[in-house]
This record gives structure tokens, C-alpha cells and sequence, in this order.
């Protein structure tokens, strides 16, 4: 896929001013998985300054107010409970919103390249044994569409699906064998939100602030030499993680490091920024499993 970067400012606010209706990021819908027992951020666009309600229907007694601020913004928590579901978010303004079949469970977020962008339409090993039991109705699947940005962006593509053998086929292999496996060890739902993209190096799954403000990069910087995907620091970080913070997430998995094995001496490190980067942005310590 071609890389798209977004080099103007219309792109980055979508034009917030425009906003004339509540709205909502692709990442909040329906089908979603919302992290268990913790106090989760949603978010989106409204008039400005306008105020509505949200209901939600494993607390429908608590009528949550909220208030969009001058720029059409607005933010809120929910509370979660123990995992179990389905239940629904009603939100009631300019514009009547309901979010259905809603889990509560463990969500992971997956990234990196070509290992965990992988699918079984590829040809896996055990691929069409896999693909005709993947019938998982409580394993989630949010797939980031690739887009690198200039920019951080506010929002993305991409729908919340449930694992059928249609959905789980065309999704990365190595994140539905983890929510699998974690599903079946914990008996709980998962979700997985898959922004992966194949060649990428890890520079570009980070702020761009922190790659080229770290001098100890100064001398390893990657060269793309295939237009195929991304190189610039930053990019898909703008376009694939910035409009996915600060959704409630239990971990991240990190697969892997190919693009920068010209880049190796620094890539412990690197990895060691991308990891302190996102922890800071999702405003939680959670766990990271890195592959290679």
C-alpha cells in the first residue's frame, strides 16, 4: 500500500469548527471491547460548548453530563467492571448515538511490521485449520487502515468486527493467536487493535520530538529506499497511534525489528523510547511484550 502523508493542518483537526452534530473517533463503537475494571476515556466532537447526556447500561441509574468546550471538544471516563457484557452506551444531544454489543474485557494493542501485519490469506502454516475455527464472538478485531501523517491526527478508519473465519482471515495471524490464546487462559473477552504496517522501522511508531531530539540517534538514521511505506520519524505514529490515545488498553506487543538492522546498535534503545513514549501517552504503565 502507498504511503498517504498528510502535510496540511485541514487533515490534522478534520476542521474541528465543522463539527455541528456530537461525533465520535472510529475507535469508540459498536462491537468494541472496553478494558476491564478500570476508569476508561471517551472522547469525541459537538457543538461548541454544547452539553449532553451519557447512559450506559451497566449503570443506567448514573446520568454522566458533558460539556464540549469552545473548540467542539469534550472528554469523560466511564467506570468498567469485571469483564462480561454485552452492553451499550447511549449518548443524547444534537444527535442521538447508541453504541451496542459492548465487552468488557483485556485490550491490546498490536504493532509493528511486516511479522505482525501478516495474515493468514498470506498462507500460514495450520492456516485453513485456523481460519475454520476462528467462530470467537468474544474476541474483538479493530484493524488501523495505514495512513502516515505529518502530523498527529485526531482520528482513523477502520470498525470494530467480531472473530468470525471471514474477519479472522484477512487480520494479522500473530495478534488473533494472542487473543486466543489469551481468550481460552482467561475465559474472558479480548480485544485487539491491530496498527501494523510491513517495513516500517520502529522510528516511526515514535513522536518525532523524541527521535530527533535524541542525539544518540543522530548517526543512525534509517534510509528508505522503497516509497512503499513510511520512513520519516513520526509518521505512522501521527496517523495510527496519536487518534487511538488515550483508549484503555491493558498492554502492547511489538513485532519486530527487521527494518532496522542497519540501525541495531541503537535499536535496544529505540525500543526503549517507543515503550516509555507510548506508556506516557495512554497515560498508563502497562505491560509490553516485544518480539525480537
Amino acid at each position: 500500500m502507498k504511503s498517504l502523508i498528510i502535510s496540511t493542518f485541514f487533515f490534522l483537526t478534520i476542521s474541528i469548527s465543522s463539527f455541528s452534530q456530537i461525533q465520535l473517533p472510529s475507535i469508540f463503537a459498536d462491537n468494541m471491547v472496553l478494558q476491564q475494571n478500570s476508569e476508561v476515556a471517551i472522547w469525541g466532537w459537538a457543538n461548541p460548548s454544547e452539553t449532553f447526556r451519557m447512559i450506559t447500561s451497566w449503570n443506567n441509574n448514573d446520568t454522566i453530563l458533558v460539556k464540549a468546550n469552545n473548540r467542539s471538544f469534550w472528554e469523560t471516563t466511564l467506570q468498567t467492571k469485571s469483564a462480561g457484557g454485552p452492553y451499550s452506551i447511549e449518548i443524547i444531544g444534537s444527535r442521538h448515538i447508541k453504541l451496542e454489543n459492548v465487552m468488557f474485557g483485556e485490550v491490546w494493542l498490536c504493532s509493528g511490521q511486516s511479522n505482525m501485519s501478516y495474515n493468514s490469506n498470506q498462507g500460514v502454516y495450520g492456516g485453513s485449520e485456523e481460519i475454520a475455527n476462528a467462530n470467537y464472538p468474544d474476541i474483538r478485531i479493530m484493524k488501523i487502515p495505514r495512513v502516515g501523517a505529518n502530523y498527529p491526527q485526531t482520528n482513523c478508519g477502520g470498525e470494530w468486527q467480531e472473530c468470525t473465519p471471514e474477519t479472522m482471515r484477512s487480520t494479522s495471524i500473530v495478534s488473533y493467536i494472542f487473543a486466543k490464546e489469551l481468550h481460552k487462559k482467561l475465559g474472558i473477552p479480548v480485544g485487539i487493535v491491530v496498527s501494523s504496517w510491513g517495513g516500517t522501522p520502529a522510528e516511526v511508531w515514535i513522536e518525532r520530538e523524541r527521535i530527533v531530539n535524541n542525539h544518540e540517534f543522530d548517526n543512525y538514521r534509517y534510509i528508505n529506499y522503497d516509497t512503499n511505506w513510511p520512513s520519516e520519524p513520526g509518521a505512522t505514529y501521527n496517523g495510527m497511534i496519536a487518534p487511538l490515545i488515550p483508549y484503555g488498553i491493558a498492554g502492547a506487543i511489538w513485532y519486530q525489528g527487521e527494518s532496522n538492522c542497519k540501525t541495531y546498535p541503537v535499536y535496544a534503545s529505540m525500543m526503549k523510547t517507543l515503550i516509555e513514549n507510548w506508556r506516557t501517552n495512554f497515560k498508563k504503565i502497562f505491560h509490553s511484550i516485544l518480539y525480537r
